[in-house]
């Protein structure tokens, strides 16, 4: 398929600058596979869709403070560092993004904190806003990261128009968050509250855990025309043994396998058996899914709304059909949903 194939007209005023007053409330649109039927409910109806034995796959990963200011050496000017993703944890190298990068260069030393407590080093350009740093302390890992934690903002997308407010640190993190180690959210799992979660578990739904460090790669420009040629980044992923088990019995008792957002559905396709089960996997995943697409373990799942042109509309067109999903899409434009991070969710069956 081609870029040009995913284009829609998002109006601004439907991207959510604000998540809704409470996570289990906001608008779901539920999607029939089968039917084609679209249905306009609340985030808690979801519960009259589940039965005993069925599994949701959840992604527990949690997001840490990853956006710095700091001041460039000699002239103080104000820099923005994103840090994306730790290299090295002996030598304190970490892959981050600069902002204005042009200032940034080799050799350049960055300060942090009131009273400059952290410093880091550049020691090398990436890409034209990526930069290798070298953080300069001597004091062990945990000091180390209770310092970054400490100076450290939670990395709400800047899409967002509006200033980090307190709540942020707990509304852009799941309920179930656990592994330290995401730079975005995975945003379906936003709308669960822990009551929702525990109604699900006394209906008998079970729930098998993996961890996909979200990156900032999902969310990158898709800059050619045939989707064939395009690389995702790659992404650190653990599937324990105790998720394969939960998520393969269900397969076998031909339940209902549900995918809590992108992140779940890219880390199950990328650890798949010859038999079509799901296998453990502990390592780095940078596929791509856009149609056609067979998808092997989940058969149904759970979305935000995602932006034109974006991989993770490819991924859910993939799994839901183009047709049927992006006839979806405009009937959530005309309806008002709102979309990205903070949005409305979808639920394709």
């Amino acid at each position: 398929m081609k870029l040009s194939q995913f284009k829609f007209n998002l109006p601004r005023d439907l991207v959510a600058d604000y998540p809704a007053k409470n996570r289990d409330e906001s608008r779901l649109m539920v999607v029939n596979r089968q039917t084609g039927k679209i249905e306009h409910k609340v985030f808690k109806d979801i519960l009259s869709y589940f039965d005993d034995g069925d599994v949701m796959i959840l992604n527990d990963t949690k997001v840490f403070p990853a956006r710095l200011y700091g001041n460039k050496e000699k002239t103080g000017a104000k820099i923005e560092v994103f840090l994306l993703r730790e290299l090295n944890r002996e030598s304190r190298l970490w892959d981050v993004l600069v902002d204005p990068a042009r200032k940034i260069r080799i050799g350049n030393k960055l300060y942090f904190g009131e009273d400059d407590s952290l410093v880091a080093e550049v020691i090398d350009n990436t890409t034209s806003r990526g930069r290798t740093l070298r953080f300069l302390f001597d004091g062990p890992f945990e000091e180390f990261k209770a310092t970054i934690e400490s100076l450290g903002n939670c990395p709400i997308p800047k899409y967002i128009r509006r200033p980090l407010q307190p709540e942020d640190t707990e509304r852009y993190q799941t309920v179930y968050a656990k592994v330290e180690g995401a730079v975005a959210a995975p945003t379906a799992g936003l709308h669960f509250s822990r009551e929702l979660l525990k109604r699900l578990e006394l209906k008998g739904v079970n729930f098998g855990t993996l961890t996909l460090h979200v990156g900032l790669g999902s969310f990158r420009p898709v800059e050619v025309e045939d989707l064939t040629k395009h690389k995702m980044e790659s992404e650190q992923l653990e599937i324990p043994q105790s998720c394969a088990d939960i998520v393969n019995d269900a397969k076998r008792k031909k339940k209902r396998i549900v995918a809590i957002g992108t992140t779940c559905m890219r880390a199950t396709e990328t650890s798949v058996s010859t038999e079509g089960m799901l296998k453990p996997f502990n390592g780095w995943t940078n596929r791509f899914l856009f149609p056609p697409h067979d998808f092997a373990i989940a058969n149904a799942m759970v979305t935000n709304f995602h932006a034109p042109e974006s991989t993770l509309l490819m991924m859910v067109t993939a799994f839901g059909g183009y047709d049927l999903i992006m006839k979806a899409y405009k009937e959530a434009v005309k309806e008002k949903y709102r979309f990205l991070s903070y949005g409305d969710a979808m639920l394709i069956l």
